[in-house]
């Protein structure tokens, strides 16, 4: 099932329309739909697609070989025996008649960092296969890779011998909310706000995914049982694109803790402060971990920043199937997690990403109609209320700073609440964000459920203040 993604096809495409040489990099962690992606991209093109794995040069030029052949349609000679040769007469073929008059191709490297780590002169071979054959070719090459250090630092980094050659990149990242619920037909918006603070937005994971069975049955079927292909996926992720997975392991654990702050992600995890950022940075960098500062602070200079969990899947990984394996290894697990994951401690947790969810819809549409204003920044805030004389925080925050308006928001995930409570708490917040004022300024609610009629008439629905439910986040699916 292939879902989403028009932007990265139709750059894909745009690419191919250009009748010349170009090089899409394309990279993103593991489990995210490269492949699929790619898969839907060749669809009804001519296409040599090679994918590289974790074995020796030799084996992998033994493939690549065969589906050289086969493709250019010549004699199977013996398979190559180092890349240069290889990319050499590949390099012959798209240059000589069995490509003439042929249309314009695709020449797919999927998984290079496999075969550049087992053959570190790949990069510089590739290079010279490019600049003294491939750039005048009809050719498109797409280099893809799961490795996101490798990608950046050997493909993309200044230092790489690739460096300048790729004329497109994409990394590629989960779903959001509104493009992960399209795995999920049939099933209430309440619910795919359930199903997404568990699953989050990696499309693997949403196409283990059976509906028909429930919220509670997948979720005990793919976590909390031993077999469940999803039980060991923080580890398995972690030992394919890290070197100290363990240790990247109590990291994730400690920020999942709600440790912000590395001295205390260090002490909880075991690791040095000295190795803590090495870790932090590498995991952010693979979007299982972000650091967030109040909206409007600067990021490098602000000492509010906080670690937090970035990936729903992982959030709820760490939060209730990690704290639950001595049960799960006894064969207690899907007995114990409806006392242990669900409920009113579920039901907190959910309202974290719901929250998530409403800053993502106000990303959605940011320079439509929808907003009262277009925006450009968005984020949360946190601080001092001098006038309560107390912490508070605003959970979601949409600006555009030139026009200096303001949009400031509240996330219930509640069946009841006191509306009227809210929205005069979050009105009261109205001039704490720095450098907009309450008159620039304007109010959103966000519900689980609608508010009532008489609280949108007291209350307007309008440019001062807009009402936002569950089902109009989902809107159009």
């Amino acid at each position: 099932m292939f879902v989403g993604r028009e932007d990265e096809l139709e750059a894909l495409n745009d690419m191919y329309q250009s009748e010349r040489f170009e090089m899409m990099v394309l990279y993103g962690r593991r489990r995210v739909g490269k492949t699929s992606l790619i898969d839907k991209f060749v669809e009804k093109k001519r296409a040599f697609y090679f994918t590289a794995t974790q074995k020796s040069t030799k084996l992998n030029l033994e493939v690549f070989s065969r589906a050289m052949y086969a493709f250019f349609d010549v004699p199977q000679l013996p398979a190559f025996t180092d890349w240069s040769s290889a990319l050499r007469y590949f390099v012959q073929l798209t240059q000589g008649g069995q490509a003439q008059g042929k249309e314009r191709f695709v020449f797919v490297f999927d998984e290079f960092p496999y075969a550049a780590q087992a053959d570190p002169t790949l990069p510089s071979v590739l290079q010279i296969a490019i600049d003294h054959g491939f750039k005048n070719s009809n050719m498109m090459m797409i280099l893809s890779g799961s490795n996101q250090g490798f990608m950046e630092s050997e493909v993309l980094g200044g230092k790489s011998p690739l460096y300048g050659r790729r004329t497109g990149q994409i990394k590629l990242k989960p779903f959001d909310y509104y493009d992960a619920a399209r795995f999920l037909p049939n099933v209430s918006n309440e619910e795919r706000v359930q199903y997404y603070a568990i699953f989050g937005g990696t499309p693997y994971y949403l196409a283990q995914l059976r509906p028909s069975l429930g919220l509670k049955r997948n979720v005990a079927n793919l976590m909390f049982r031993k077999a469940g292909i999803l039980y060991e996926e923080p580890m398995m992720l972690l030992r394919e694109e890290t070197r100290e997975p363990a240790s990247y392991f109590s990291v994730l654990q400690a920020v999942a803790g709600g440790n912000s702050t590395p001295k205390r992600i260090a002490e909880h995890a075991g690791v040095s402060v000295a190795n803590v950022a090495r870790y932090l940075n590498m995991l952010v960098d693979l979007g299982l971990v972000v650091r967030i500062v109040p909206f409007g602070e600067n990021p490098v200079k602000s000492h509010k920043g906080m670690y937090i969990i970035a990936d729903p899947f992982f959030a709820y990984w760490f939060r209730f199937v990690g704290t639950n394996i001595d049960s799960i290894e006894s064969g207690r697990g899907r007995e114990d997690m409806e006392s242990s994951a669900f409920g009113e401690v579920f039901s907190t947790y959910a309202g974290q990403w719901f929250e998530q969810i409403c800053l993502q819809w106000l990303l959605r549409f940011a320079g439509t109609s929808v907003l009262p204003f277009p925006a450009t920044r968005f984020g949360k805030w946190w601080g001092n209320d001098p006038v309560a004389h107390e912490q508070t925080d605003i959970d979601v925050v949409a600006a555009n700073p030139e026009s200096k308006r303001l949009l400031i928001g509240e996330c219930k995930w509640r069946n009841t609440f006191d509306a009227s409570e809210a929205i005069g708490k979050l009105r009261g917040r109205m001039g704490l964000v720095p450098g907009f004022t309450p008159a620039r300024t304007q109010c959103i609610l966000f519900s689980k459920r609608p508010v009532s009629a008489a609280t949108r008439k007291r209350y307007g629905q309008g440019d001062e203040m807009r009402f936002v439910a569950t089902d109009e986040l989902y809107m159009g699916l």
